[in-house]
């Protein structure tokens, strides 16, 4: 039997995160097709003092990488972005997804109850078991930041719906 932690986390973001890749490249062939300048919808941001699409896009891949991580009792790999353009988000969701797709459910055993504690950013995150930690913290904030980045490309005209954002289920 498959770990209902496991099952509540790594599918869910693979589901969302291989959408969001198909978004990402529609939206680069919008940009092309239309010839916008990429940066158009890479730096776009729904306020100036929130993130732009780039960075809201990397939040959401490192919200599944270190979830799955941390739930999996692994540590949390950091995975290298040298440029600012779509292929280097779609490396970058590649990556995440290849780490996530690798971990064994097993080691996702015990997970529910074990304490969680480590740092984001500047702050120390604790969290008195893993059940906690993903369902009132890991998975409202990739969700956050996932629907922020759908938001901010069909705002910009990429014409995506709903069943884009969902993926295959």
């Amino acid at each position: 039997m498959t770990h209902p932690l496991y099952t509540g986390s790594v599918p869910v973001f693979q589901q969302i995160l291989t959408a969001q890749a198909a978004i990402l490249a529609r939206a680069a062939a919008h940009a092309e097709a239309h010839k916008i300048e990429p940066d158009a919808f890479l730096q776009s941001r729904l306020f100036p003092d929130m993130w732009p699409l780039i960075k809201q896009v990397r939040i959401s891949c490192d919200f599944a990488k270190g979830t799955s991580a941390r739930l999996a009792g692994q540590p949390v790999p950091s995975f290298e972005i040298t440029g600012q353009g779509f292929a280097d988000l779609q490396s970058y969701i590649a990556q995440t997804l290849a780490f996530i797709g690798g971990l064994d459910p097993a080691l996702f055993e015990g997970s529910e109850a074990r304490p969680l504690k480590f740092m984001a950013g500047p702050n120390e995150l604790e969290f008195p078991q893993g059940t906690a930690y993903l369902h009132r913290f890991a998975l409202p904030n990739f969700f956050f930041h996932a629907t922020t980045a759908y938001g901010l490309l069909r705002h910009g005209g990429v014409e995506v719906g709903k069943h884009d954002y969902l993926g295959s289920f």
